[in-house]
This record gives structure tokens, sequence and C-alpha cells, in this order.
């Protein structure tokens, strides 16, 4: 793809389908080419980009992998063709302006290789030249076919005992049902009848659902019940629900199709093949392509559109993980505090930490809050001392099992009122305390002792510690295990990349992991990066870098700008102020007499600066700008301040929860059908799509995300199916008389229950402790929706 000029076909067809401009296209697939990365295209290239933003340059991305796939294909589509002297100036062209892989194999069809069918045996039997009699006098009503096919009746010979020595046509029946079978392939075949019914199906075609005969009574079989006799069409199945009927289908309860209706199937490709008139030739046909559709073409289709349906709903399950992740990644930090850090546990003890201002082990213990009376109140003096000692700034207790209960005690233990005491949501601590990452660190402390480490750690920067872990495992999204697991971690990795470079990384304390996603950069150079500071002392330039091993030019000018050294003896290298234009910032300051430092502290200085001065083919307006934001504010951070959260008191458990009571609660998981909100009693509770607002809402991801604190209603509690449905209207109904309301069908532009839709699962689809599921609809959209998955 290098060199590609705004006039290459790639470029004007992206251009078109994007609505971008050609020259930018072209060179973003230039800088590609080059090794450039998004985040640094997205960040410094903006004259070249005109301003596209990383979505934008990541569709261009993907786009151009895409039709570069789309070449290869063609060029070994036309290559067999010719290898097999088959290609001729028409089919050349067809190939050519095929702008589809579909459309291209579509076309290779019937030149594919093919394993022995019933129509190639038919040939085999020398029938084909009555199947082209067929077809010839498909307008002749006078056509006499019967006695076609007598000249083609072969007697069997004994002898004669496999298929290709045994070329039998005893009966008239025989002849034509084999020149039937030569017909319907061809028909198959036809790339144009493939592509009206494809449309066809596009347009009309409808999922369906049933449950697998004697299926119906199997426990696991219950979660799917919503779908035993499912109808809808295909173009209004959202992903979630695609991906449960999969689900359901996979663990063998369920049977899906996804068809058009056969007779108007039928009736296009007897247009298609011009079947109209009467006559013994015309009755052949109309029996072939009925075939052809039944057995062959349609079932094809189906495959396909299988296929396209699960890829599409893939997407759209990365898109909504993708989004819930960068809310999980770029949380507010609490920043650097020494704190303690508690993993909360009932019967063994709660895992205790003392963590330094930089999130160093200092010190662990166990301590008992919530076994008996006096434990807790040794408990509760080992933690004072514990804060005396090591000057504490903040106590974070994780939000897992007994941390309601722990939080209760220590809140009572008389600490300053200075200190903080915060609950951190801990999913995936436990993942990362028993990976190969936490292992290196912390080689000879248990497992219970990382995982509190990690909860401190997430609360001064959940960045910094969440991408220590495989984004797939911290369990924000639906139907994770279900979709294509290499879209799955392509689409987590972008975002995980456009996070941390967004934030920027500070090289002297950044981690391995941490510095692996920095543009530029992969995990041996960031290796390379933590042995060399190992050796060397801290980075005192970015210059300095340059000396990492393997840390070549183009890394450098990849990963410079995202790369903060704070307390370097060059002022800018603390800010996103690229190396390339420090000379440019250092000319600034010259002419108004001062140095960078001074720029940098002096407010009416920098208003002095006339940008259009310092505009040249190279550097725009929109790079200027970027480098006066950042000299305003040097290495700022965009995440948004840390605001203190505390849950209802006395609000411990699901049984302490009654329909109306309204609590503060925080949303942990965003899905196509609500979010799931923790209210502080160890299950969360849903939030359907249609209790969001108290008007329509298309997507919830209008109204919420991860990790934002929201006000919200009680309006179901069953604690015998651990379920808790909440409201965020102004005005909820309780949830049985909501659900009542809309069980047989209702107006969906209210999110109202429409039928049952669902298809299981919980809330990370990961087995987790807390709830979760799915499509949700009608009677018991709830109980549906909080099943656990298998």
């Amino acid at each position: 793809m290098s060199g590609l000029s705004s006039s290459h076909p790639f470029v004007a067809r992206i251009s078109g389908e994007l609505s971008l401009n050609s020259k930018q296209v072209a060179a973003t697939a230039q800088m590609f080419s080059e090794g450039a990365t998004v985040p640094f295209i997205a960040r410094y290239r903006k004259e070249q980009t005109g301003g596209m933003d990383e979505v934008q340059i990541m569709a261009v991305r993907d786009r151009l992998v895409q039709l570069a796939d789309l070449e290869k294909r063609r060029d070994a589509i036309t290559k067999s063709l010719e290898e097999r002297k088959l290609l001729s100036a028409e089919l050349k062209k067809k190939i050519a302006d095929a702008e589809t892989i579909t459309r291209l194999e579509d076309i290779f069809a019937p030149f594919r290789p093919k394993r022995r069918t019933r129509g190639t045996m038919a040939k085999e039997r020398g029938l084909e030249p009555l199947a082209d009699f067929i077809w010839d006098n498909r307008e002749n009503p006078g056509a006499d076919v019967e006695a076609e096919a007598e000249k083609f009746i072969v007697e069997s010979k004994p002898e004669d005992k496999t298929a290709e020595l045994n070329p039998a046509v005893p009966t008239l029946a025989d002849a034509l049902a084999g020149a039937r079978d030569i017909l319907a392939e061809r028909f198959s075949d036809d790339a144009d009848a493939r592509s009206e019914l494809r449309q066809l199906i596009e347009e009309q075609g409808t999922v369906t659902s049933k449950i697998m005969y004697g299926k119906d009574t199997e426990p696991d079989a219950q979660k799917f019940k919503d779908y035993f006799d499912w109808s809808e069409p295909l173009k209004d199945v959202p992903s979630h629900r695609m991906l449960a009927m999969r689900r359901g289908e996979k663990e063998g309860f369920l049977f899906m199709r996804i068809q058009a209706d056969e007779e108007t199937a039928l009736t296009k490709m007897r247009g298609r093949f011009g079947v109209s008139n009467g006559g013994p030739c015309a009755e052949q046909l109309d029996l072939a392509i009925a075939d052809s559709y039944k057995r062959l073409l349609g079932l094809s289709l189906e495959t396909e559109f299988r296929m396209k349906a699960k890829k599409e709903a893939d997407i759209e399950a990365v898109r909504v993980f993708a989004d819930n992740l960068r809310e999980l990644l770029l949380a507010s930090p609490l920043g650097q505090r020494p704190m303690i850090a508690i993993d909360p546990a009932f019967r063994t003890g709660c895992k205790t930490v003392v963590l330094d201002a930089q999130g160093n082990l200092l010190f662990d213990t166990v301590l008992h809050f919530t076994t008996s009376h006096s434990q807790a109140m040794e408990a509760v003096e080992m933690l004072k001392k514990m804060v005396a000692k090591f000057d504490s700034k903040a106590i974070c207790i994780g939000n897992g099992t007994a941390s309601r209960e722990t939080e209760a005690v220590v809140r009572a233990a008389g600490l300053p009122k200075s200190i903080p005491i915060i609950i951190v949501n801990e999913s995936g601590a436990s993942i990362y305390s028993a990976s190969e990452v936490a292992r290196e660190e912390f080689p000879d402390k248990d497992i219970t002792v990382r995982g509190a480490v990690s909860i401190g750690r997430r609360l001064m920067d959940p960045l910094a510690e969440l991408v220590k872990l495989d984004p797939k495992s911290i369990g924000v999204g639906q139907y994770q295990h279900d979709v294509d697991q290499n879209l799955l971690k392509t689409g987590l990795d972008d975002t995980v990349v456009s996070c941390v470079n967004g934030v920027g990384v500070e090289v002297n304390t950044a981690s391995r992991q941490l510095l692996g996603y920095v543009a530029g950069l992969n995990s041996g150079i960031a290796s390379n990066i933590i042995a060399y500071r190992s050796e060397n002392g801290p980075f005192k330039t970015r210059e300095e870098l340059k000396k990492v091993p393997r840390l070549g030019e183009v890394a450098y000018e990849q990963a410079a700008g995202f790369l903060r050294i704070l307390g370097g003896t060059h002022p800018l290298d603390a800010s996103a102020v690229h190396p390339e234009r420090y000379a440019l910032v250092e000319q600034m300051a010259a002419d108004l007499g001062c140095d960078v430092p001074t720029l940098i502290r002096d407010a009416d200085a920098r208003k002095k600066i006339d940008l259009k001065k310092y505009v040249s083919d190279e550097v725009g307006l929109p790079t200027l700008k970027d480098i006066i934001a950042e000299l305003a504010k040097p290495g700022r951070d965009p995440r948004a301040q840390f605001e203190l959260f505390t849950f209802a008191e006395g609000v411990n458990k699901p049984a302490d929860l009654t329909e109306g009571m309204k609590l503060p609660g925080i949303v942990t998981n965003v899905t196509n059908f609500g979010a799931f909100v923790d209210v502080g009693v160890h299950q969360d509770g849903l939030v359907h799509i249609s209790q969001l607002a108290d008007k329509y809402i298309a997507d919830p991801a209008e109204v919420v995300k991860v990790g934002q604190k929201v006000n919200v209603t009680v309006t179901e509690v069953d604690l015998n199916r651990n379920r808790i449905a909440l409201s965020m209207r102004s005005n909820p109904e309780p949830a049985r008389q909501n659900q009542r309301g809309g069980e047989r069908g209702g107006d969906r532009r209210s999110n109202g229950p429409r039928r049952n839709n669902n298809g299981g699962g919980n809330r990370n689809n990961g087995g987790g402790k807390r709830g979760g599921g799915n499509d949700s609809f009608g009677g018991n959209w709830f109980d549906q929706a909080l099943k656990k998955g298998r």
C-alpha cells in the first residue's frame, strides 16, 4: 500500500465510503505504510489527515486491509482460471468489476473445483445434452422432452461395480432427474440469481428459533425459553439476541433458521431464468428450480447469512465491550497517595496491605473485621497503628464478599475524617493475582496479598493497573465468549492503546505492560526500557530513550510524544509536545524574549503569540493550537477529577432492599438491553432499557456509562432468584406491573416489553459472582436477564 496517490482506486473508494477527502485518505495510507500508528497520526499529523479522529483513522486502516484482501482473492481467482484455460475476456471483466468478496465468489462458483455431486454424476452418465435441450426449449411448448430423454436410456451392465464404470440410465424418469440435477447446479451457481436472492433475504428474511425435540423440560434449556418458538425479521435482530440464539443452538437446545419466503424466492428464480410459459421443458425447469433452491441455493445462502449475521453481531458486541472498557480504563484516578488496601472476607479474614504513594508494597497482614467482636476490635486497633506508622492517606476496600460489613467496621473505627474510605471494583483482581506478571513482582507473596495490592493500585491509577490484565478478563461486555476472539482482541487492544496514549505514560515509573501499549513500542522494547532504567537510573530526557536497544528512529518518533519525563532536564519532556516541535517552541520563546520555562508559566506571554506567524508547510494551525494548549497545562491528565462515593448506610445485602427504595449506585456494565448497577448489596441490579429514562432510548449508552454514579429506585427484589430490578425513571412502576403491561406485544418505541427475547448469560458471561443477563422484553425479562450463564 506504499505510495498510494489520491487517484488510487483504494483511496477513491475509501474516501467515498467514509465521506473523507481523498488526499487525506492517501496521506493516512502512506503513513501507515511507513509504520505510523493510529495515536501518532491522530495527535501529531492533523494537517495531513484534515483532523481525522482515531475512529476515522482506524476505519481507513481496516478498510485498506479489507481491500488488500479483496485484491489478493481477485488475483488468486484470476490465476486459477488462467491456469485452467477458462478465463475469457467477458469473465475477466466481471472479475475486475467485482467490488466485494461475495460477488467474486459468486462469479467463481461455477468454476470452482467441485466434489462429486449429483450433477457431476449425471454428467458422467452423459445427460448434459438432455439438460441443454430442456434449457434451450424452455419457451417451446411443443418440444417433446420425453422423446428426447428416451435417447439417453442405457441399461446397466451387471459386471460394472462403480458409478464411474456404470453409465446406467435405466428409465425415462432417471434421465429427466439427472438432467434436472445438472440444471439445479447451474442455477445454484448463477451469480445474478444468488445476488437477487441475497437481496431478498436481506430485505425480507426471517430468523426463526425452535426448541429441539425433547429438550424443553431440561433445566439448562430454561434460560433460552424465550426462543422455544421465536420468529423475527432478520433486519430487526439485535446483536445480543442473535448471539443468544446461537448459544442456545451451540448448547443443543435450539434449532435456528434464516430464510426468505420460499414461494417468493422461487418466483424470483423463475423470473430470472425465464420460466413462465407452459410446456414439458418449462415444467422440468420449474422442478429443477425448486430443487436448486431447496437443496442447494437456499441452504448455501442460509449458511452465508448465518455467518454474516454472526459477524455483524460480533462487531456490535465488541463495540459495546470496547465502549465499556474505555470508561473503565479512563476512570478517575485518586492519584499517588500512600494508602491501605483491604481485600475483604469473612472466615479467612481480610487481606490488608500498605502501599506507598507509588504503589509499592510496604507491609501486609490479615485483619479479622467480620468474625467476632473481639477480633474486630483487635483489627481496628491494628488498622489505626498502621495508618499512624505509614502515614496512610486513604483506605480502599474491594467490593467483593464482606465488603459492606468490613466497610461498616472501618467507618466506625474513629479514623481521622481526612482519610477517605473508598469501595473499589475488584473485578479481575483475582486474575491478576494468579498471573505471571504478579508472580514476577511478588514471588514470595500469597495470591491474596497480590490481589489486595491490585485493588489499592486500581484506586491510585485504574489505567496503569488494568493494563496488566487481558482486557477480555475485565468482564464488561455481553456474550464476550461467543464472539470472534480475534475480532474481540483487536477491538479491545485498539481501545487500550487509545486510552494509554490519550493519557500519556511516565516513563520512569511505568510498568512493562503499560509501556507496551505506547504507540511504536511493544513488549520487547518495553522490557528493554525497564532494563535500561534499572541499570542507568531514571531517564533525564526523551533523547536518552534513543539509547535503549531496539528503540529505533521510527519507534522513537511514534512513542516520544506519549512518554513523559517528570522532573527531567528539558521542560517540554513532561508535556505532550513532540520533540520534533521543540525548536518551534524555543523559537516562540525567543521571539518573546524569554525562555521555554517562562513561556510555560506565563499565560500573558502565551497570549502574545501570533500563531499564523509560525504556520509552515509542515505545521498548521491545528498543531500550533495543540502546542499552546499543552504549554498551558503540560502533561495534563484528560481523566476527570476523582469524586468520593458512598453506598447507602444500612443497605448491605439484597434482603435490606424494599420496593420503592431510592439508592445511589455505580454502573458496572452497559449492554444493549440495559445497565447493571451496584447498589452495595453484592448483587448488581438491572436497569432495563425501558427504565433508563422517561423518554424513548434507542441505546443505553445514550444515558449511562460504566463507572457513572446514578440514583435508582428499587422496583422489584426476588431473593429466591437473586434478582433486583431497578429504575432511573422519575415515576417508576413496580417491575411486575411493568411486565404485565407489555407481555403480549406493546409499543417498541416506548422501550416496553414486546415479548420474551432472552438467551441467558450473566453480567460478564464468565461466571462471575454478580448478576447479569441478556435481552429482555416481556413477562419474565428480568428473570431471564439475570439467569446465570453456563
